[in-house]
């Protein structure tokens, strides 16, 4: 029996995929499992018998990944899950920044009790009329799951698609519509793009990345999107671009005092993935990373341990082990069991960064004994029976 824990409210359709297998409970002492979306977790103190963190969603900076994987304690994602839903605000945002559609409607509702208000309109109009996207430049940073889907979905709208993304996927090359140009330098982005949107993780590297510098290469009446983190831009560079006249309009879906109720700013209250469907769909996707990971030691998605997948084991054990990523490691590994008389019948070892993360089958369980001499190597983190 595996008990988990909701740091967040959760969809009920995701914890209705668990098995009669699983409990949730309020404890999260006991919980081997914990779900969450937004809860911060950095100041939390995390349980000794904590096995994985799933978060139904994709950003997970309110998670201690270093402190995790140190631990032992597996930390996925949801990538993907929820890439619709954002795909479509960010065109909703970009027709609003460009059709002006909201400095329209605050007109309107300023001049609601104006009897004329018609006739009146059809003079203002010429204020908030704006330009069509049609055979603009759109330039996305980062071609993810939602990046792809932005680029298609502008391609289809008849828009001159940029992409920038030195990491991009297999997957996702494949999905990208061919007509997408791949730039190999961000800088291209910046001078030819009219609206810029972007897609990429807050990492120390892209911690403010839309800088000053970055915005004086743009030209000028710019419009930049931002529905990934607020972060990522130098939000009082882009007030000062907007004064300036070189950026047209910012549209965030991060709400913050730097750029809330700022002239040249549309701020929507972080709804990119806040529609029914794509909580459902991080809800499923998490609760199924979790099981599986829970019962066969298989990391699918994680942001802190590499993917490892050994299917459902068919021999007598399954032991899991966290360790450094360092040399001679699994000689030490499969020398415990030897030493022991146990025969592996088959192992995976896969590393990311520093740390590593090897799976073995054995076609006897592991005592007790062996689990400590194990735990015991220099380097290893977490020693896990699974089976």
């Amino acid at each position: 029996m595996f008990q988990y824990h909701c740091l967040n409210p959760i969809a009920e359709v995701g914890l209705a995929k668990f098995s009669d297998q699983y409990k949730k409970t309020e404890d999260i002492g006991a919980a081997d499992g914990i779900l969450v979306r937004s809860a911060a977790m950095h100041d939390m103190e995390l349980p000794e018998n904590l096995l994985a963190i799933a978060r139904a969603g994709a950003g997970v900076n309110n998670i201690p990944l270093d402190k995790c994987a140190e631990k032992g304690i597996v930390v996925f994602n949801t990538p993907g899950a929820n890439a619709n839903g954002v795909k479509e605000l960010v065109i909703a945002g970009m027709l609003l920044a460009s059709r002006d559609v909201v400095g329209g409607i605050q007109w309107v509702q300023e001049n609601q009790s104006d009897e004329n208000v018609g006739k009146a309109a059809e003079k203002a109009k010429k204020n908030f009329a704006g330009t069509e996207i049609q055979n603009k430049k759109l330039g996305i940073i980062g071609l993810g799951a939602i990046g792809v889907k932005v680029a298609n979905v502008a391609k289809h709208l008849g828009m001159e698609v940029y992409g920038y993304d030195p990491y991009v996927s297999v997957d996702a090359a494949w999905n990208l519509s061919r007509d997408v140009k791949h730039v190999l330098n961000v800088e291209e982005i910046y001078e030819q793009c009219d609206i810029i949107t972007i897609h990429v993780p807050l990492m120390d590297s892209t911690r403010g990345m839309i800088d000053q510098e970055a915005i004086d290469r743009m030209k000028d009446g710019v419009i930049l999107l931002n529905f990934a983190r607020d972060l990522l831009m130098d939000e009082q560079a882009v007030l000062a671009g907007i004064k300036s006249g070189k950026v047209r309009k910012y549209v965030s879906d991060f709400p913050n005092s730097t750029t809330a109720g700022q002239p040249g700013c549309i701020v929507i209250p972080h709804l990119g993935a806040s529609t029914e469907e794509s909580e459902d769909n991080c809800a499923v996707m998490a609760v199924k990373e979790l099981m599986d990971y829970l019962e066969n030691g298989n990391i699918i998605n994680s942001v802190n341990y590499p993917k490892c997948d050994m299917g459902v084991c068919a021999q007598a054990g399954r032991v899991a082990i966290f360790h450094k990523n360092t040399a001679n490691m699994i000689t030490k590994f499969t020398a415990c069991f030897g030493d022991n008389g146990i025969n592996i019948s088959d192992m995976m070892n896969k590393s990311k960064g520093e740390v590593a993360y090897t799976m073995m089958d054995i076609e006897t369980p592991a005592s007790q004994d062996i689990i400590q001499k194990l735990q015991s190597i220099d380097g290893v983190f977490r020693v896990r029976v699974v089976k």
